[in-house]
């Protein structure tokens, strides 16, 4: 089984590196952003939500650690938010199972762990967004008892 162990500012600063550019990199990807502006709009975006690192408020980021070797196998971040009237909920903005422990049910523990965190805060639901071509990502999702709720389709015209 894995625990989900707050993360410590040096693990932070590694993740944030490597976050920025890959969510840069998915958002180029995706159709969204153009290469040339992708990592400033990357970097603009964690700032928003990270304005204090990994004591920012409202912001949860977790190690994913394997209680029986100790490993660090990945990390989770879930924020509280609210639409509009609605209840509070936790987002999970990011989710990593590093690549040498992919596979191993790692993802699937860490999300029945992250109920438990979530519902520490007193919250009752997550909600997440994932990209249309990370299909692991969704079918790992879906396994874990996630329902889609709103589903964004593009196609582009040839010239």
């Amino acid at each position: 089984m894995v625990q989900l162990i707050p993360m410590t500012d040096s693990e932070f600063q590694k993740y944030l590196r490597a976050a920025i550019e890959d969510y840069a990199q998915e958002h180029v990807r995706a159709g969204n952003w153009a290469p040339s502006e992708a990592i400033l709009n990357s970097e603009e975006e964690f700032r928003q939500l990270l304005p204090d690192g990994v004591v920012s408020k409202d912001q949860h980021l977790f190690s994913i650690v394997d209680d029986s070797t100790g490993a660090t196998v990945g990390m989770i971040w879930f924020a509280v938010r609210s639409r509009g009237v609605t209840d509070p909920y936790a987002f999970v903005y990011d989710f990593r199972i590093y690549e040498e422990f992919q596979r191993r049910g790692y993802g699937r523990q860490a999300f029945s762990v992250l109920e438990e965190k979530v519902k520490e805060v007193g919250l009752d639901t997550i909600s997440l967004h994932v990209f249309g071509h990370n299909h692991a990502a969704i079918a790992l999702y879906q396994k874990a008892g996630y329902e889609m709720t709103n589903i964004h389709m593009t196609k582009k015209l040839a010239d």
